[in-house]
Order: structure tokens, then sequence, then C-alpha cells
């Protein structure tokens, strides 16, 4: 089957990603997702060869690509049958340190991070009571000297266990009658490695997917003042200006794993005999597996669009919210696809579909569910109505 290769950007580092995952095939993944274990040597290989530091500035030790690199390394460890979501987030929180960090801040941890004696992979926003209505959380970080004194609670924050750093958004003025509900959030670094055990309790949840997640809990926790990014109060708009890209990254992820699911269901289709004749010969199989290679395509346009307004300075939030949508969607699709070519075999370990399966069915939901993506676009593209 045609991979189209000749429209992929950066072919050598694609090359290059693809090369690093062949070392980590199928059963790899599938002995740490029995265990629900963090892919470690994964995550260390991909820093070793510096994929995980391609948007950080060469001053700072990283290669300094645009966010159209880090998508294309993405997209290939998804298409090679392997979990990005152990480490995407050190990309896609990296803009608020870049854009809003202060210089001393970029060079205390930027080279760290780069080199990877750092990982800050630990994104602490979504909160128990308030999900995804953001301007609605609790946890305050009140001033008290040189420090601020952080109390409250964060779900879903994943790879808390296995990062150094964490990104927390916090609010440190109380909401004034009158004010946006946005106003008084401010973004500060966490050191964790210093935070645990003195105020920071990190209790990991399983899911239906290895995602190493967790819940955080911040007691009287003690954040130095000079670890707060930016200003005061302006956390709200450095962290949604770090949205866009989070998700072209995972809708660069969700096309991988479409391509994955394609080529694995095609492959299937063409030596699968039944009655005599390879599988893939009857329209049923075929057509399903061709219209998620049709809505890939169309998916992989549009992220390839976002990314070109993204660099271009633009502040593409329909563009990047409709690729992750149609990614996902397109990723959901093709596994729907996939393991019913598979049959019965779809749903047997060995073959890494029912794996790559509950991976890809995330992204309906995270970061964003399909739902508000639609909410967003009825809003602010076609003029309806605020329905929430």
């Amino acid at each position: 089957m045609t991979q189209d290769s000749q429209h992929e950007t950066y072919p050598e580092i694609r090359e290059a990603v693809q090369k690093l995952c062949a070392r980590f095939p199928g059963e790899y993944w599938r002995a740490l997702d029995r265990e629900m274990a963090y892919p470690t040597a994964f995550v260390d290989a991909l820093t070793e060869a510096g994929y995980l530091s391609v948007l950080i500035p060469e001053e700072y030790g990283g290669s300094g690509l645009p966010l159209s690199a880090a998508a294309a390394v993405l997209e290939e460890v998804q298409r090679a049958g392997c979990n990005g979501g152990a480490c995407h987030a050190q990309m896609y929180t990296m803009g608020t340190v870049l854009r809003h960090g202060s210089e001393a801040q970029k060079r205390r941890y930027l080279p760290g991070i780069a080199e990877g004696s750092l990982r800050l992979q630990a994104f602490g926003v979504t909160e128990p009571t308030s999900g995804t209505d953001t301007a609605a959380l609790k946890t305050t970080a009140r001033r008290d000297g040189d420090h601020y004194v952080v109390n409250g609670q964060k779900i879903w924050t994943s790879r808390a266990e296995h990062s150094d750093l964490m990104l927390l958004l916090a609010r440190t003025t109380p909401p004034r009658e009158g004010a946006k509900r946005t106003e008084g959030l401010s973004v500060l670094l966490v050191d964790m490695r210093e935070a645990l055990g003195r105020g920071l309790t990190i209790r990991p949840i399983r899911t239906m997917m290895n995602h190493a997640t967790t819940e955080v809990f911040f007691d009287d926790l003690r954040v130095p003042a000079e670890n707060l990014i930016g200003e005061e109060g302006k956390g709200f708009r450095y962290i949604l200006s770090g949205m866009n890209a989070e998700r072209l990254l995972i809708a660069a992820e969700c096309v991988g794993d479409a391509k994955w699911f394609i080529a694995k269901a095609g492959a299937y289709a063409r030596e699968r005999r039944v009655f005599g004749r390879p599988i893939g010969q009857n329209q049923g199989i075929q057509f399903p597996i061709a219209k998620a290679y049709a809505n890939m395509r169309a998916a992989e346009l549009m992220v390839r669009e976002g990314l070109r307004l993204y660099e271009s300075g633009a502040n593409p939030g329909p563009e990047a919210n409709m690729a992750k949508m149609l990614a996902a969607d397109a990723s959901f699709e093709a596994a729907n696809a996939c393991i019913q070519t598979h049959g019965g075999f779809g749903f047997a370990e060995e073959y890494d579909v029912e794996r790559k399966f509950r991976e890809t069915r995330l992204y309906q939901v995270a970061p964003i569910s399909t739902n508000l993506i639609l909410s967003y676009l009825a809003e602010h593209v076609l003029g309806l109505p605020r329905s929430y």
C-alpha cells in the first residue's frame, strides 16, 4: 500500500525515528502493558537521540526546530506501534516555558531537559470537581514571603511519578465579582524531586490503557516564588497558548496510529485466506480499510494546515481543534476496521491490535473531548450561541 512518502515532511527524522522504534517491538510494549509499567528504556532512547528536545533552542542544548518536526517525531512513534503518550507532554508543555519563562528559568532548566537529566512530563491542570472547566479550579497558591504555599488536588496528571518537573496551574487571587473567571490563575514550575513527601503526594490511577496517570495532592507545599512563570494572574492565557500545540501534536499521533492500523489491517487481509481466497479480495473487507485510509489522509491535511498556521505566528484555534477531532476520529475508525479485519485474532494480545485500540480510544476524550471541540466550533466559528 502506498504510504505517501512523497508528501512527508522531515524524511530524515522520520527514517531515524523508525529505526529507533524498531528496537522496541510489540513484545516490549506487551510486557509493559501487563505490568502497567513505564517505558523507561524507550523514553531514555528518544531523549538520548535528541527527539524530545527538538523544540528547545540550540543555545540551551536542543535542536531549535519548529512544531512540525515534533509532530513528525510523534507521528512516526505511533506509526511504528510504540506509544508516545509516555513522553509527549514534554513537547507540548515546552511552549509555556519557552514563551513565558524568564531567561534565568530557561538557563536553569532547559539544558537539563535537553540532555535528559531532567524530565518535564507532568502537567497539573485538571481537577476532580471542575474537569474541563479550567477556570473553576480550586487549587490555590498563596504568596508567603519568597514562596507560594500550594493546597489542592489535581487528577489525570499523567507521568507525575516519572517526571522531575511539573507545570502547575493554581489560583493565586480569589475570584472577584465582575472579573473574568480566568483572572487570578498562575503557572508555577514545581520541582517534584524536592516536593515529594514535603507537601506533595502522588497516587497512581489504574486505567484501561497503560498511561501512567495519577492524582496529585498538595498540602501546604512551598514553591519558591522564583518558579512563577511569567506574571502572576496571567497563567490561564499562558496555558491556553500551549493548547493549540498540544492538540496538533496529539492529532499527529492519531494520524500515526491510523497509519499503523491501516498497514496492519492491509497486511493481514492480504495474507489471511478463507474459502480458498485472501479475505482482502472481498469488498466487505476492502471498503472499511479504504475508507479509513481516505479519512486518515483528510485528517493529515488538516494537521499540516494547523502546523503551517501555527508556525506562521497565527492563532489556529479552529484548525488545531478540527485537526485533533478529525485525526482522533480517523484513528478510531481505522482501529475498528483493523479489529474487524482480524476477527477473533484482533482481540489476541500477541497481535498488538487490542493494545493500540485501547490507546487510541483515549483521544476521543483527552486532552479535550469531541463534544467540547464541536461546541467551540459552533460558537467561535459558526457564531452560534454559547451552549455552556
